[in-house]
């Protein structure tokens, strides 16, 4: 009945002391050479690297083979980047100025422009494990960007929820239903809406909206992304406020590479406030125990409280 009935985050990601941090400045030579990088090389803001243990790595294109009657198999080509969207260990996006917000945006765009830009990657999951409940296995604040030679069965998926949509776009309709309503709206301002959707499969669950129809994430202007980047950390400011530290995966929905259509790229914002058990993963059927319209209110309280202070 109350937020505080939720487990909030375990403290710290574990790790070996007697190792350095590969992300930190100074640990350099344990990394791969960096892709990009915003800032001086010895005085850096962001870097984005190989990933040394990459789930996706290769220049071959998809291809499928079949092992006997049943099974098929391809090869993971493709790539698998860190972003490093701070040199600080500790300080995470609800801490970013706007000026933070907009590079870590523009990096983004910059290089799902260069995945578009390479022959054997159809799409870029973008994503942000928070917390070891959340995936973290590293402690210093960073994001993954993953180049998939196949468009994944979930995009698949929205891109006919689009088509099947007879309204128009079906976030641009949400985004006009939502702001009558005011029920479920967090905030909204000229370049974002966020909201808990009214099909929130989980706990406070977020969707952040952009309010410039867009297919893909670099379609969009620096200033628009400059705008969403505020609203993904305000967005964390209003859950941290409710929920102290919470782990949380922010997911990235853009349309594939090269795809034209209907969809409207968006960010999914998971707090990991629940287990997924045995009915949801046996059925696909998620049971979320807190209506959105109550997580919005109640993010709604202290967000308002925090802005007044």
């Amino acid at each position: 009945m109350r937020p505080t009935d939720f487990a909030t985050r375990t403290p710290t990601v574990e790790s070996d002391p007697s190792r350095p941090c590969p992300f930190c400045p100074g640990s350099e030579e344990i990394s791969l050479p960096p892709i990009d990088s915003t800032g001086n090389e010895d005085d850096w803001r962001m870097r984005v690297l190989p990933n040394l243990y990459p789930a996706f790595a290769g220049e071959d294109s998809l291809a499928v083979r079949n092992l006997g009657p049943v099974h098929v198999m391809a090869e993971a080509s493709g790539t698998h980047e860190v972003f490093v969207f701070t040199p600080s260990h500790t300080r995470n996006i609800i801490e970013f100025s706007d000026a933070t917000c907009a590079d870590m945006m523009v990096t983004l765009k910059k290089r799902l422009l260069d995945h578009a830009a390479t022959d054997n990657i159809r799409y870029t999951q973008v994503i942000v494990n928070h917390g070891r409940e959340a995936g973290a296995s590293l402690a210093h604040p960073h994001g993954q960007l993953l180049g998939l030679p196949f468009v994944p069965g979930e995009i698949l998926d929205e891109e006919r929820a689009f088509v099947r949509f007879e309204g128009g776009c079906i976030l641009c309709a949400t985004v006009e239903a939502e702001l009558v309503s005011g029920e479920r709206v967090l905030f909204a301002t000229e370049d974002a809406v966020a909201i808990c959707p009214w099909w929130s499969g989980g706990p406070y669950e977020i969707l952040i909206i952009p309010r410039h129809h867009d297919m893909h994430l670099p379609d969009s202007t620096d200033e628009q992304l400059a705008g969403v980047g505020r609203a993904i950390r305000d967005s964390l400011v209003y859950l941290n406020n409710l929920f102290d530290d919470v782990s949380f995966n922010l997911v990235f929905h853009t349309a594939p590479h090269h795809h034209n259509g209907a969809y409207h790229w968006h960010i999914h914002l998971f707090p990991k406030l629940t287990t997924v058990a045995g009915f949801e993963r046996g059925t696909g059927v998620m049971i979320n125990i807190v209506p959105p319209e109550q997580a919005a209110a109640e993010l709604r309280r202290v967000g308002t409280s925090a802005e007044s202070r």
